[in-house]
């Protein structure tokens, strides 16, 4: 079902940015907060049956100076540093296992996966917990709504600067080569993918699929469908709190950070998405700030491309990162 804007609309949709005068401030004091903890980055071996590619346990000081986990894959014949792809999970998985994640050591590059503080108990199972910053207020079941009366203590803030830690927690790898690092993933990972695009400004290439945390204020009138109808359903109860939340979302839309973005980008959208909206993913796209693409998948919903986005991304990884 084609619900959304016609795809010639799609193609020039630009809403209006309702930025916070203190995006870049707030962003700015956020990290070097942060990195005023040690980063504190190991590697452990892990024995796997897996013979053609070397698994380490990460662990990774993100926000706050909190652990966060990850697996770092390696494929055994690499004898120079390489290339870089750190990966993000979408909305409730975890880091899963490591033969979870075969294709990019494979294809011959370094793997860094991070695992998404507090998920990980919906369909992929993760091993970092998020601790409570301010426990009573109350909150949607998700992570939606988590901490979102104030942008201090909004659960994305968190997630945002564990993605910029795990960036820098590869680059400090011998075996990578810090200069050639590319960020993915896909709907929540695509919008975290985004988030460090804007906050990173040497990043090879981006790749975020159908990206979902892009343009609040459409999905949630738009469509009722998890996660987004956490927020809606956190407003319908909460009546006094609409301006407050979606002043407190504005800190965390995906077109802020897209339209501070500059390495280049592939991007993906399914027309028939009714969890990401093709004009939120387009609102992203058409304000991103460096060379893009986007792969249209006219048919599908959110899971978009799947195998044949996977191999249009090897491809351009392979064209920009040689």
């Amino acid at each position: 079902m084609l619900f959304d804007l016609p795809l010639e609309q799609l193609r020039t949709y630009l809403p209006q940015r309702i930025e916070p005068t203190d995006f870049d401030d707030f962003w700015t004091s956020t990290l070097t907060e942060t990195r005023a903890y040690p980063l504190n980055a190991t590697f452990t071996r892990v024995k796997t049956p897996l013979t053609l590619i070397e698994v380490y346990d990460v662990t990774f000081n993100g926000f706050g100076g909190q652990p966060i986990k990850g697996w770092f894959i390696l494929p055994t014949a690499a004898s120079t540093p390489l290339p870089c792809i750190v990966e993000y999970i979408g909305y409730g998985g975890g880091r899963g296992l490591p033969h979870d994640w075969l294709t990019w050591a494979n294809a011959g590059y370094a793997h860094f996966v991070m695992d998404t503080r507090g998920q990980g108990s919906t369909w992929r199972v993760g091993d970092t917990p998020d601790p409570e910053l301010e426990p009573g207020n109350p909150q949607i079941p998700g992570f939606m709504t988590r901490g979102i009366l104030k942008p201090d203590t909004y659960y994305y803030r968190r997630v945002f600067t564990d993605a910029v830690r795990a960036v820098e927690a590869a680059r400090s790898h011998p075996a990578v080569n810090s200069h050639k690092i590319a960020v993915t993933g896909g709907s929540q990972g695509g919008g975290i993918s985004l988030a460090a695009a804007g906050l990173i400004p040497d990043l090879s290439i981006v790749m975020p699929d159908v990206p979902f945390l892009c343009h609040f204020q459409r999905a949630v009138t738009l469509i009722d469908t998890e996660p987004y109808a956490e927020i809606s359903r956190y407003c319908k109860t909460h009546r006094d709190k609409i301006e407050t939340v979606f002043n407190t979302l504005s800190y965390f839309d995906g077109i802020h950070f897209a339209a501070r973005s500059n390495a280049p980008a592939l991007f993906s959208v399914g027309l028939m998405d009714t969890v990401c909206p093709p004009s939120t993913v387009f609102a992203a796209y058409n304000y991103y700030g460096g060379p893009k693409d986007i792969n249209i998948w006219q048919f599908n919903n959110h899971e978009g491309g799947e195998s044949f986005q996977v191999l249009n991304k090897m491809q351009f990884a392979q064209e920009r990162l040689a």
